[in-house]
């Protein structure tokens, strides 16, 4: 049994002006924010991360649980650069509604499901021996997860209509009240306070003193759900009160939204810009979907990559400016291209997809030769070893974890280990962003 003791620092005077290279702080062992640049070790911090959203349930020992291959995940990850991972901390409500991930953490408000804890703790602990950072995110505004529809349902007493079954329009209808129930909103504020305030049973650590974990995130893509004004400012509002409760546990880590940007803002940028203006909110992020967005139909993927790769760099750019106004780092942590033919076996060809990575990942590098605010990337989703069933296209119970969650078709957006061209790719840019940092510290 031991505790890791923090040590209070002071940043060195800035004495080195004028000097080629970017002065060096004083280390501290959480990821910190200067200059709207990731300090890391007292050096700038850029990455090429992936959404690894099943990581705690592949790291528990009940269903799903697969532990031998999470210690192939992670290690096929760190072999390619990648050392950020963004994960759902856990998934709400009872199993077997229809898209929903299975099995859930959160079964009933307060009521948990400890093997899916253990996961999450041996996760961590995991990806400590790695040298590997992890942004959690606590919430979800998809029903994939739960999230905010089970939260609702919860202190309504009722059910939450199911996309698959009751349609879009229904679920966005009834979800947007999430945003003004004060009850739903408490059920949630209390799971925020019992996972900050875990000690991994592991490493014998408290969330709040584990530098693994980059960042504490509200939701995955948190939305108002409607464009009328008294929704929107609840939205931020909500945002706001739950940042400050974040904060109010947690000093250590960084704390983000989980945002799509103006796209998950109601197409209104200025909420995005009040949202992020947030002393509480320390970095940006924006997701970009180019086949959800009907930049490439599936029937022309490859013939509108330079459609998709001008539009993502006009929307890059367009959060920039809000970015750097705040010198905040802007990250696009959500980024995905079908497979090629819009068809979803691990043989299918992934040129188009390529092609886009590439667009990202350029930028990615870029932004880190000129010390800029686009400070990092992760793709959707890493799908790794898992082998797809070949009798359906959806999820289903008993079924491999892939990158795609169980409302997608398996494979969709997935990278695989056997994806050589797209590994290649991940592997070069990362060691890119290394020489980089490697440069400027000298």
């Amino acid at each position: 049994m031991w505790k890791q003791i923090i040590l209070s620092v002071l940043i060195l005077p800035a004495f080195l002006i004028g000097c080629t290279s970017t002065p060096k702080e004083v280390s501290s062992p959480f990821i910190q924010v200067k200059n709207g640049q990731f300090i890391r070790n007292g050096q700038p911090y850029y990455y090429i991360g992936a959404n690894f959203w099943y990581g705690a349930i592949l790291a528990s020992e009940g269903t799903g649980g697969n532990r031998e291959r999470l210690h192939g995940e992670l290690d096929s990850l760190k072999a390619i650069g990648v050392d950020n991972l963004r994960i759902l901390v856990g998934s709400d409500g009872k199993r077997g509604v229809p898209t929903k991930v299975e099995p859930t953490l959160q079964e009933a408000p307060g009521i948990y499901n400890d093997t899916i804890l253990a996961g999450l703790d041996y996760l961590l602990a995991e990806m400590e021996k790695r040298d590997m950072l992890a942004v959690l995110y606590l919430n979800n505004s998809w029903e994939w997860s739960g999230g905010y529809s089970q939260y609702l349902a919860w202190a309504r007493g009722d059910k939450a209509p199911v996309p698959a079954v009751d349609g879009w329009p229904a679920f966005m209808n009834y979800v947007k009240e999430f945003v003004v129930s004060d009850s739903a909103q408490a059920l949630f504020a209390n799971h925020v306070k019992y996972i900050l305030t875990r000690t991994n049973r592991y490493t014998h650590r408290k969330y709040t003193d584990d530098p693994t974990i980059m960042s504490w995130q509200i939701g995955n893509e948190p939305r108002a759900f409607a464009s009328d004004s008294i929704h929107k400012a609840a939205f931020a509002e909500w945002m706001s009160k739950t940042s400050s409760l974040i904060r109010s546990l947690d000093p250590n880590h960084l704390i983000s939204t989980g945002s799509e940007g103006k796209h998950g803002c109601e197409e209104d940028i200025a909420l995005f810009e009040k949202v992020h203006a947030d002393t509480n909110i320390d970095y940006m992020n924006i997701h970009i979907w180019p086949y959800n967005w009907g930049w490439a139909p599936k029937d022309s993927l490859q013939e509108n990559l330079e459609k998709a790769c001008t539009n993502t760099q006009a929307y890059i750019n367009e959060h920039l400016n809000i970015a750097k106004k705040y010198q905040k780092p802007l990250v696009l942590e959500e980024f995905g291209y079908p497979r090629d033919s819009f068809q979803f076996g691990k043989n299918i060809s992934t040129h188009a997809r390529d092609g886009y990575y590439k667009c990202i990942f350029d930028l990615i590098v870029e932004h880190a030769r000129n010390q800029s605010l686009l400070a990092g990337c992760n793709f959707w989703g890493w799908g790794g070893l898992a082998v797809p069933s070949s009798e359906h296209v959806f999820w289903q119970p008993g079924d491999d974890y892939t990158g795609d969650p169980a409302q997608e078709e398996q494979g969709l957006n997935s990278v695989f280990a056997s994806d050589s061209s797209t590994i290649s790719l991940i592997h070069t840019a990362n060691k890119a962003l290394l020489h980089k940092s490697e440069t400027s510290s000298k």
